[in-house]
């Protein structure tokens, strides 16, 4: 049997908003169409996705379980899409994404030397929508931290760089050489994602502020809002007059890595994947720091 994409994006539409009414609005379709769609998916599949009761709709653990696979294959059909739409077109580009304070130049000139008649384009990429710009074909392969999810993904480390504290300017150890962990319990962090995310052992308390990327943190430190954390990185690609940065030893090291879509299997791609590991080291010192290496779940440092 194979697995309809259209009656597919139709329950997904609706596992999002838990209403059928407005999945049909959003979909422009009836909503008796709709409904008979998602039943016809239930009896292709042989499971019940959706209780329907007075109080609404809820998913079934059978349909958790398919919400949580059907992202990862609707993306890898729009990316096919995309690199076809671009095949067809005689485009010869690879679209990388990076993360802020990560330099894509070396394994670019690397791949372009064996690659000539391609270009390597770059996109900026944020935390919250690194792997959905993989997954859809948005990007062929990205320098990602982590963490991120995994799933549909191939990812592959390449090194660690240490954190620095990020601190107003008028803080109490603005003016330290480094700073620990200790020494900050009970700041208020100003951080993008969930608390558990924290690089630190003992979680501090989260600001409450929406963040997106480097220079929205930078703001709301500068604003005196709280403290936060960034890869060393940050230091040397963004600066900010009412922010300094502090080096902070004892937190765990920022992780730098390069995914895939699975889904994605091309020479080109592996090419890239091979000039990104074997230019890591330059890339870490565009940065001002030293090579930190991933071995397993362990970090050294590079001599």
């Amino acid at each position: 049997m194979d697995l309809d994409l259209r009656k597919l994006r139709y329950f997904v539409t609706v596992a999002d908003l838990l209403h059928f009414g407005r999945a049909a609005d959003e979909l422009h379709i009836a909503q008796p169409v709709l409904s008979r769609q998602i039943r016809a998916l239930e009896q292709d599949l042989g499971a019940s996705l959706f209780t329907r009761d007075r109080h609404g709709v809820e998913l079934t653990d059978a349909g958790r379980q398919l919400l949580a696979d059907a992202g990862p294959l609707l993306a890898s059909t729009h990316a096919i899409r995309r690199r076809v739409s671009a095949a067809a077109s005689g485009k010869r580009r690879l679209m990388v994404g990076f993360r802020a304070g990560i330099a894509v130049t070396p394994a670019a000139r690397a791949f372009e030397d064996r690659h000539p008649d391609m270009v390597v384009d770059v996109q900026r990429i944020e935390g919250d929508d690194q792997a959905a710009m993989l997954l859809d074909g948005r990007i062929d392969v990205g320098y990602v931290r982590l963490p991120i999810d995994e799933a549909g993904l191939r990812v592959t480390p390449l090194y660690a760089e240490p954190r620095v504290a990020v601190l107003p300017a008028g803080h109490r150890f603005a003016a330290k050489e480094e700073v620990t962990e200790a020494d900050l319990a009970g700041e208020t962090l100003v951080w993008h994602g969930d608390p558990s995310t924290q690089p630190t052992k003992r979680p501090l308390p989260n600001a409450g502020y929406p963040v997106r990327g480097v220079d929205e943190t930078l703001e709301h430190v500068g604003a005196g809002r709280g403290i936060s954390f960034l890869a060393r990185s940050a230091s040397v690609f963004y600066s900010h007059p009412d922010v300094v940065y502090v080096p902070i030893p004892d937190l765990a090291p920022d992780q730098v890595c390069l995914a895939v879509a699975a889904s994605h299997t091309s020479p080109v791609v592996d090419d890239f994947v091979t000039a990104a590991q074997s230019t890591a080291k330059i890339t870490a010192e565009c940065g001002n720091y030293e090579m930190w290496q991933l071995d397993g779940d362990a970090v050294t440092r590079h001599a």
